[in-house]
């Protein structure tokens, strides 16, 4: 690195990074950029058309000695990241779960930042501390939770990044409790319990906390009971585990699966877990937020009788990430399975019992100021606003679930719970040739609506069937993106039954295509009548600055789209 360090030489004017009157600039043309990045969102297509490392090809490899202008910097920014993005802020993302925003969550961002606390104890930022705790009350109020889980009651909430940390922290604490009651170190006899539809990160936040993976027991749950965890089943599993001398330790319920939003019956199996002493904790990280609006809480029904539950406010409640909320029904059962106790961060308030220190309520020590973003989104928007923005996204998932059920060639899968609707083209023939058939074209089906860059759908496979998720619920999505998106899979659904044949190239879809006056801003067609001829599949690997001409016109079906050929780099 001797090269670097010569061509470092410090400014002239000397180094401020904190200089207030260039951040009011530079805030100034920050803001900017996002209004204008907002207001032109629907022209992103909605995932990257671009090939893993085109990064490393547009950036240099080594960092940069000199100080480059900001404006410059959000230009390359605007160059090089934006073309690369998946645009979850995009009305037309129907994939995974929403990850939902607002500009009160945006502020509230900004401000933790500013202020940049570590608040590890209470005394490292009194305010951050109590803004957590208060808010956490709050927004259990809202869900109505049971009163155990209230900081009054020796319960008490935390902010976590994500479902997986909750549900470490909750496995490292059931481990203490259940050792500490059995009177000896039988790790290796500790069992856990969750179904196949039990999100991912179960099984690594198991791996994490030792368990064993023969320990790990993965019930498998059946279409007609609408993959929800039947208690017998638990019943069954835990009985031969204690018949065996092993130790059922932990109970995964959720509420809103990530495949289907099937949701556990909480109160048997909690009634289950009860008999033999386990722990059991709640996944409601999706759905958990619609039980702010009363219709939807009684998928919480026997919460009370729980040790934990979680829910993530980024995923629904315009809260943006990371904001998961963890709470508990005895924290002194999660703190002192979490807790240090360093001399550098010894003090009286600590001493006192009188504070929380949230460094014993999660996997690290430091930690940000999460719950200003929080709190701003629920002062600014209130419970009205909030219900009606759950009930809104319900709503329009209701409607292209009754768009769905209306035409014969598709299905709903499972009946719809909350804003995700999984449906498919129905097979042609009965029969594991039929299924197979409608596996494949179903695959094809998404495949052709995701490449057209118009939306974007993920799938799952439940009960051994593809299926396709459509999930409403981004910040700026209107009826007519829900509409406009249910007319492109209907376009393309007679299509995808035909085999894929040797001329793939003729088909718009298999070309990225851009934009001439911005490049990064995405699909851009236009007429053209022009003679078919084949075309370069590949844009300049090097840079995105294009040189393009007119070549070709492609006929698919009615439609005539106008492509580029790339020319010659030209250089950045």
């Amino acid at each position: 690195m001797g090269s670097l360090d010569a061509n470092c030489i410090a400014s002239p004017r000397g180094f401020s990074p904190l200089d207030i009157d260039d951040f009011r600039q530079q805030a100034h043309q920050t803001v900017e950029f996002i209004c204008e990045y907002y207001k032109g969102i629907e022209s992103h297509p909605v995932v990257p058309q671009v090939e893993p490392g085109y990064l490393r090809r547009l950036l240099p490899e080594t960092p940069s000695a000199q100080p480059m202008p900001f404006a410059k910097v959000l230009s390359e920014v605007q160059a090089t990241v934006l073309p690369g993005m998946t645009h979850w802020t995009n009305p037309n993302f129907f994939a995974y779960f929403p990850a939902t925003l607002s500009s009160a969550a945006l502020c509230g961002d900004l401000l933790a930042s500013a202020l940049n606390p570590v608040a590890f104890n209470w005394l490292s930022s009194p305010a951050v501390t109590e803004l957590e705790s208060l808010t956490l009350d709050w927004l259990a109020q809202l869900i109505r939770l049971p009163k155990g889980f209230l900081f009054s009651a020796g319960g008490g909430g935390v902010l976590q990044a994500t479902t997986s940390e909750a549900v470490l922290c909750t496995l490292v604490a059931a481990r203490k409790m259940v050792l500490e009651r059995a009177g000896h170190d039988g790790a290796d006899k500790l069992v856990v319990y969750a179904s196949d539809q039990t999100h991912s990160t179960f099984a690594k936040a198991c791996k994490i906390a030792g368990i064993a993976p023969a320990n790990i027991r993965i019930i498998p749950t059946a279409r007609e009971d609408l993959f929800s965890l039947r208690p017998d089943s638990l019943r069954a599993a835990m009985e031969a585990d204690a018949a065996a001398g092993l130790l059922p330790a932990y109970v995964c319920a959720t509420v809103g699966t990530t495949s289907s939003t099937a949701v556990d019956p909480v109160a048997q199996l909690a009634e289950v877990a009860g008999r033999f002493g386990a722990w059991v904790h709640v996944d409601a990280a999706y759905a958990g937020s619609a039980c702010v609006c009363p219709e939807f809480r009684h998928h919480l029904d026997g919460v009370d009788r729980v040790d934990s539950i979680s829910m993530s406010p980024h995923k629904w409640l315009l809260t943006g990430l990371d904001c998961c909320c963890l709470w508990v029904r005895d924290r002194a059962r999660l703190t002192t399975s979490l807790s240090t106790d360093p001399e550098y961060l010894k003090n009286r308030a600590t001493e006192s019992g009188l504070v929380v220190d949230y460094k014993d309520w999660q996997i690290g020590t430091g930690r940000r100021f999460r719950a200003l973003k929080l709190f701003m989104v629920m002062r600014c928007y209130g419970t009205a606003n909030l219900q009606s923005h759950i009930r809104s996204d319900v709503r329009m998932a209701r409607g292209f679930e009754e768009m769905v059920a209306a035409d014969t060639r598709f299905e709903v899968v499972v009946p719809r719970r909350f804003a995700l609707v999984c449906f498919r083209m129905r097979p042609r023939r009965a029969g594991a040739d039929g299924e197979a058939e409608a596996d494949a074209a179903n695959r094809r089906l998404l495949e052709e609506v995701n490449n057209s860059g118009g939306i974007y759908a993920t799938h799952t496979v439940i009960g051994g069937i593809y299926v396709i998720r459509f999930a409403v619920g981004t910040t700026l999505t209107e009826e007519r993106h829900v509409k406009a998106a249910w007319e492109l899979f209907r376009a393309k659904a007679d299509a995808a039954w035909k085999q894929p044949g040797d001329h793939a190239w003729l088909r718009p879809s298999f070309y990225p295509r851009f934009d001439l006056a911005k490049p990064w801003m995405g699909p851009s067609p236009k007429a053209c009548n022009e003679s078919t001829s084949r075309i370069d599949k590949n844009p300049c690997g090097r840079c995105l600055r294009r040189d393009f001409r007119c070549r070709t016109t492609v006929r698919c079906g009615q439609t005539y789209t106008h492509f580029f050929r790339f020319n010659g780099c030209k250089g950045v």
